[in-house]
């Protein structure tokens, strides 16, 4: 199956090769990352270039719900840096939000299948302005670029840039956390149809930061998701202690599960603590990659 993998840049061969020559020390992984396109503060071209600047040598490309930062990354790297065009899709399981990864789907295939998922984020946002609008907090959000999905960093901006809060730590508290008054949760799309999507687009499908989800116990779901056809665990995140590592490695082994890993990198000031580890920070061994790569469909 052709896919856009590395679309205008190299092939596979090529972009191992390209990897391998790159001389910054230390090789690291980056395989979670957000761009512009939906809750990151960098464009994709900047994230290219602080990716590069840290010494990163694979960069997935992690958007929620979209493809758009593909092209303009894989332009940016160039031969630089190695492209692994993903997305984060959003999932629920038990009625609480699941995310799965996907690495190096097949564009025309998947794209067609979002369109109703991103429909339903712009749903969502135009629910939570009417949310903030009833509780005295009106705002209006930027303007988005083809392909961007509005998320809750934006209403964070939003209500900053009204004067409404004085931090993102403050919007998340006092309007958009899970908790709070403003918020509204995903349209339902289930975590096995969203496997399947993903499968069917050839992606290869790994659980992302599974000790972050709030459904129920790790290990009471994840056979469930196994017999749907997932293929990995993010092992290595920040919000994942040493011992919820170790206990992913144990069940890569059990269940023949690749690992997978990254810092889930949301760009600088973004989220007041979400997520804000730096890039290359989290020690995702280099020889995970090509596992990964090989199980594309």
């Amino acid at each position: 199956m052709q896919r856009l993998s590395l679309v205008c840049a190299m092939n596979k061969s090529q972009a191992l090769h390209s990897t391998n020559s790159l001389t910054r020390e230390p090789f690291m992984l980056e395989l979670h990352t957000h761009t512009t396109y939906s809750d990151g503060s960098l464009s994709p071209t900047d994230l290219v270039e602080a990716a590069i600047a840290a010494g990163v040598t694979a960069l997935a490309i992690t958007d929620h719900d979209t493809l758009g930062g593909w092209t303009e990354a894989i332009a940016a790297a160039g031969n630089r840096l190695e492209i692994v065009p993903g997305i984060e899709l959003s999932t629920i399981h038990n009625d609480r939000s699941l995310h799965l990864l996907g690495f190096w789907p097949d564009r025309e295939i998947l794209e067609p299948l979002l369109i109703e998922q991103q429909a339903g984020r712009w749903r969502r946002a135009e629910a939570i302005a009417t949310k903030l609008a009833e509780l005295g907090a009106p705002i209006v959000l930027p303007e988005l670029q083809a392909g961007q999905m509005p998320g809750r960093p934006h209403f964070a901006q939003a209500l900053l840039n009204a004067g409404h809060v004085q931090s993102w730590d403050e919007a998340f508290r006092r309007y958009l956390g899970e908790q709070a008054p403003a918020y509204v949760p995903y349209e339902k799309l289930d975590v096995v149809e969203g496997i399947r999507w993903l499968r069917e687009a050839g992606a290869v499908v790994v659980w992302a930061h599974p000790f972050l989800w709030r459904g129920g116990r790790v290990e009471e779901a994840l056979p469930l998701l196994v017999e749907a056809g997932l293929q990995g665990l993010e092992v290595i995140h920040p919000g994942h202690s040493p011992s919820d590592r170790r206990q992913l490695e144990e069940w890569c082994d059990r269940y023949q599960l690749l690992p997978s890993g990254g810092s889930d990198y949301h760009g600088p000031g973004n989220g007041g603590g979400r997520h804000a580890e730096s890039l290359n920070t989290q020690a995702v061994p280099t020889d995970w990659l090509e596992p990964l790569r090989n199980a594309a469909d």
